[in-house]
């Protein structure tokens, strides 16, 4: 039985990874015999996780018959709940967005959350497509500590009660597993799974918002920590004697190299808070107050990087922030300061870039979190 199991899970994982693909081309790849092959190709179809399409095209002999991943055989959810805004998205069982709802909020509480939650989630499931599995799973991530039982026990930048266990609300509301992650955590598997890092099998994805998150994955797994709690190197002291931070620590980096760092730095010299949106228009016109700013915003950033890359040694470190994705001068101040600071031999072994998902790279990465679960049931 055991045998079996694991010739399934091959076997679909081949197809996922390859479709549309011939029974004979499985056997050559998965090294598995023909009549093995057909018997869990039979089985696979039955559940209606995969189907056949047109013949494919003949090396000679009889033209064979194409397998497809039945990427509509169920949908998952994935939810970003960030500091200041909320991402759900609907998927199929590939990661294509299917539905998705972006909001602003401002600062909610962990009760106001669950009540907006439940609301979203709803809204989706109204307008999902039927298929043979509905709903697969619900995916979560917030910005801060998720221990490895799946709780949230420290939000830095947001007042949240942690007796406040969402993830078996949400399961008991909607009776499907729900997963709960960190959202830089989430972003680097987004990214690993459907993005930028594609491949690459060691990478740190950087995420900057409010405060930075790190989500570090090595030899294609991401990378946890004993309680879940790697990658919180936002709060890195880059300045033994620098400001007080809301973890305890003092000169964090995230204190100098973060969005809330940028604005702070700016509305000493604007009457109102500007926007993400406005500073990149502000750059665009060369407002020498804001060029300035983002040139410090990038050599604070590059601080913090050179400790990544010395430590983690990548192939590469991904950037999600608008202003750093929008703006080439920033990236290009990141650089600057990086090439400062690390030593010759390292230049030219890692890539340096921006997230190809944008805001939806952790979203993704929470509802792929909730797909891989639902088809390792199917095989473990």
């Amino acid at each position: 039985m055991l045998v079996k199991k694991i010739n399934q899970k091959l076997i679909l994982n081949e197809i996922v990874a390859n479709s549309p693909i011939s029974r004979a081309k499985l056997s050559e790849t998965t090294g598995l015999n023909k009549s093995t092959v057909s018997s869990q190709v039979t089985t696979l179809i039955e559940k209606n996780l995969i189907f056949e399409i047109g013949q494919g095209q003949s090396s000679g002999g009889r033209k064979p018959v194409m397998l497809v991943f039945n990427k509509n055989a169920g949908y998952s959810i994935g939810i970003d709940i960030g500091v200041d805004y909320l991402n759900c998205i609907l998927t199929d069982l590939k990661g294509n967005i299917v539905l998705e709802d972006y909001q602003q909020l401002e600062g909610p509480s962990s009760e106001d959350i669950q009540d907006v939650l439940f609301l979203k989630i709803k809204n989706l499931l109204a307008q999902m497509p039927e298929s043979p599995y509905g709903l697969i799973g619900i995916g979560l991530c917030v910005p801060g500590l998720v221990t490895t039982e799946q709780k949230v026990i420290f939000t830095p930048n947001l007042d949240w009660n942690y007796q406040l266990d969402l993830k078996p609300l949400i399961e008991q509301e909607f009776n499907v597993p729900v997963f709960l992650e960190n959202e830089a955590n989430a972003g680097a598997y987004g990214e690993k799974e459907f993005g930028a890092a594609k491949n690459y099998e060691n990478l740190v994805y950087v995420s900057v918002h409010t405060g930075i998150g790190v989500g570090i994955i090595i030899d294609n797994e991401l990378y946890r920590g004993v309680r879940g709690f790697a990658g919180e190197m936002g709060h890195l002291t880059i300045d033994m004697n620098g400001l007080k931070c809301s973890c305890g620590n003092r000169g964090c980096w995230e204190l100098y190299a973060s969005e809330k760092a940028l604005l702070k730095s700016l509305t000493k010299n604007q009457q109102e808070k500007l926007s993400n949106k406005d500073i990149i228009n502000l750059a665009d016109q060369n407002n020498p107050d804001i060029l300035t700013a983002l040139q410090k915003f990038g050599f604070y950033l590059g601080i913090g990087l050179t400790s990544i890359l010395n430590t983690f040694n990548p192939q590469a470190v991904i950037i999600r922030n608008n202003i750093v994705e929008a703006l080439p001068m920033v990236l290009n101040s990141i650089k600057n300061s990086v090439a400062s600071r690390t030593y010759q031999q390292l230049e030219n072994s890692y890539e340096l870039l921006t997230s190809s998902l944008g805001k939806n790279a952790p979203a993704l990465g929470a509802s792929s979190i909730a797909i891989e679960n639902f088809l390792e049931m199917f095989t473990a």
